[in-house]
């Protein structure tokens, strides 16, 4: 309450909270009153208060991403996708082309893939692109290519989930990770529809989101009863133009202080350059990540989409053995 705050005014802003289903508790200080309104904090907004006499500024002293939020759960979660642990001491390493193009071109990536020592595999068979002339993916023909493809190594698949309408297509096809991309982070539709699953999903972080942003929209994901999230740092926009996007590496010791849930990597976006995906990749992992997601194609000079930033089989099978030491180096394995 402002310093100069009477007993009406006080009065008013106790029968407000009190209205409101809350019990109150009033702190008086020497310079400052503060009243305190106890119960579930999810039915109260800081706007109810704010315009009323008296009132200097309301907030929540609760955290609003309650289920994400390492108050709710102390220890890491380690989510299970289809048998490969995400989370935990072992890093996992998701590598794969950025787009589905042919069953030949996938069938070599997914060798290289597994030659590398990956558990997992990424690819898109459903493409958000910024311009609308550009090859936005195979779709249903794609996810089917992709697959085949990964099955014959015994690899999970990775791919992303642009329109709910789409969803019991995925589930048809047992997508075993459901990828929510950049563009669709504050989707909100689409994240209660996949918080309803149980299917792990992987939740990109929005080009300009804050990192409450980003938790409160994996809340929605958790409140639907999924939660099985693992938050993906891409590269937010900044001023800088020397690269595609700034890869902030700060926020992995952010959110792993801030939620349970597990943290990966996207360095291929961040960078935009296959050259600079090896050094952002290890900064990742020596910060703490527990993963990365690495483009990786037979042949990068005949990709159809991001071929700048996609590593080809040696240069990912060489990424690869550079991690484990530095994966040994702080006490983990990949």
């Amino acid at each position: 309450m402002n310093h100069d705050v009477t007993e009406e005014q006080i009065g008013t802003v106790v029968t407000k909270i009190q209205n409101l289903g809350h019990e109150v508790n009033i702190s008086r200080g020497t310079k400052r009153i503060v009243i305190g309104a106890i119960g579930d904090e999810h039915k109260l907004d800081p706007e109810i208060f704010d315009s009323l006499p008296g009132v200097e500024f309301s907030m929540h002293i609760v955290k609003q991403y309650k289920i994400v939020s390492r108050e709710s759960h102390e220890k890491d979660t380690v989510i299970d996708a289809s048998g490969i642990p995400i989370g935990g001491n072992q890093i996992q390493v998701i590598g794969g082309p950025c787009s589905v193009e042919t069953p030949e071109q996938m069938d070599l990536a997914a060798q290289s893939v597994a030659a590398a020592g990956c558990r997992l595999m990424r690819g898109g068979a459903f493409k958000p692109r910024t311009s609308p002339y550009t090859f936005q993916g195979k779709g249903v023909e794609g996810l089917e290519i992709f697959r085949q493809a990964a099955s014959k190594q015994n690899l999970p698949i990775v791919t992303e989930l642009m329109d709910v309408r789409m969803l019991d297509t995925f589930m048809k096809h047992d997508v075993d990770i459901i990828q929510i991309g950049t563009r669709n982070m504050q989707n909100f539709d689409l994240l209660k529809e996949v918080g309803r699953i149980n299917k792990p999903v992987i939740l990109k972080r929005g080009i300009s989101a804050t990192i409450s942003e980003w938790l409160m929209a994996a809340e929605y994901i958790a409140a639907g009863g999924n939660h099985n999230i693992i938050f993906c740092e891409r590269g937010i926009r900044t001023f800088e133009t020397a690269y595609r996007n700034l890869l902030d590496v700060t926020c992995i010791p952010v959110l792993k202080k801030e939620t349970h849930l597990p943290v990966i990597v996207d360095p291929s976006h961040a960078g935009g350059k296959a050259w600079m995906v090896p050094s952002l990749s290890r900064a990742a992992i020596a910060a703490g990540a527990d993963g990365l997601l690495v483009e990786t194609h037979p042949n990068p000079c005949e990709a159809w989409c991001d071929a700048d930033q996609a590593l080809n089989p040696q240069e990912f099978k060489d990424l690869m053995g550079s991690l484990k030491g530095i994966a040994e180096a702080i006490g983990r394995t990949i």
